[in-house]
């Protein structure tokens, strides 16, 4: 054993060794039964018979995860289940000259990204047994919106999550670079209208770039989960884009430097306030921000990305406030802000509050702790 390796092992341990002491500690089985019991009770108190749009997408994507991790068929056939309901497709309309990418929630709105999210299981699935018309739905809207001019797709930081890793598994699939060089230019686009360049972190959307907006004590005013989406987003592309791809260092760099950005903010009982960096604005704890941070530590963790000794310290924070507090003995995952697009003062977010995509962040963020803790026996 070099000394690196010694280090680290010693390190590892004295972790896990404070994790005990302070009754944290929990075993890669531990954390299985934890991601397990969350998603039977959302999956036996939610039938998969759901519109394909954002929130039941972003659910599913943690499904998938879980399902691979975990091989069960009941998690592979409840996303089977929804996406035969949803015919494949996001949105449904097939005359291209009426479709549209800014915010709507009908069948006309085939190109904007929360119609998208949902090719990303569809890819997965595919892969699982390739039928072509799994897919034949995201490969089409996909290349009409690459075939046309506009590069503003992306113009809302959740799209980021929504829609990148569909370009990369598309990419993957394909072989088609237009898939990489797309990516690249909408997320040029996103980055000029909603990212600080010296916080590392991302407004939810231009309306809330600082000074024009600022949190109720007038500071910049960045939401937990509108960061989380990106971040999230980051690690998924990075997991499945070439290593020779000419931009990969710079999503590298952003990623690198949001986890350095996120980790300050974190409160010392392992989550993250709703407004990252005025906690006094939207107090108290906030779970599916909060699980999208602590997914993309750990994911960077086990990939090398991030310094073990720097990072696994606030996602085991962040997974112990996930399953010490979120998680409710019956299953239900609580803390959840519900559907919106900023951090709300006075806002009730409590045990009771549950949603689909905080699970699936839920799941996602089980799922990397559960490799972590496989990893380092």
């Amino acid at each position: 054993m070099n000394l690196f390796k010694l280090y680290r092992s010693i390190f590892v341990a004295l972790c896990l060794a404070l994790l005990s002491i302070t009754g944290y500690a929990q075993s890669k089985d531990d954390v299985l039964a934890k991601i397990n019991l969350a998603n039977q009770y959302w999956q036996a108190n939610n039938k998969p018979q759901v519109r394909a749009f954002w929130d039941h997408a972003a659910y599913h994507t943690g499904n998938m995860e879980l399902y691979a991790l975990t091989q069960d068929n009941i998690y592979l056939k409840y996303s089977e289940d929804w996406a035969e309901y949803n015919q494949w497709m996001g949105a449904k309309s097939t005359d291209k000259t009426k479709w549209k990418y800014k915010y709507g929630e009908t069948d006309e709105y085939v190109l904007f990204g929360d119609w998208q999210i949902c090719f990303q299981t569809y890819i997965d699935l595919y892969h699982i047994k390739p039928e072509a018309h799994k897919v034949a739905r995201a490969k089409e809207v996909m290349e009409y919106e690459m075939s046309t001019p506009s590069n503003d797709y992306w113009w809302w930081a959740d799209g980021l999550y929504m829609v990148m890793p569909v370009m990369t598994k598309l990419y993957k699939l394909t072989g088609n670079k237009q898939y990489s060089d797309k990516l690249y230019e909408y997320f040029t686009y996103a980055n000029s209208i909603m990212y600080d360049k010296e916080e590392k972190l991302y407004y939810r959307d231009a309306k809330y770039v600082y000074p024009q907006h600022k949190s109720v004590n007038g500071k910049k005013d960045f939401w937990a989960r509108g960061d989380g989406w990106v971040f999230a987003g980051l690690a998924k592309i990075l997991k499945d884009l070439p290593a020779n791809d000419p931009h990969r260092a710079e999503y590298v760099t952003k990623y690198k430097n949001m986890a350095k950005a996120i980790i300050k903010s974190q409160q010392a009982e392992g989550y993250w306030t709703r407004s990252i960096l005025d906690a006094m604005h939207a107090p108290g704890p906030e779970t599916s921000g909060t699980a999208f941070f602590t997914y993309g530590l750990l994911w960077g963790v086990n990939n090398g990305y991030l310094k073990e000794r720097t990072y696994l310290p606030a996602a085991q924070k962040g997974w112990n406030y996930l399953t010490q507090t979120a998680l409710q003995q019956d299953g239900k995952l609580g803390y959840v802000q519900p559907i919106g697009e900023k951090a709300i003062p006075g806002q009730v977010v409590d045990a009771n509050s549950t949603a689909n995509f905080g699970v699936g962040a839920f799941l996602l963020a089980g799922c990397e702790m559960y490799r972590y803790l496989s990893n380092n026996k």
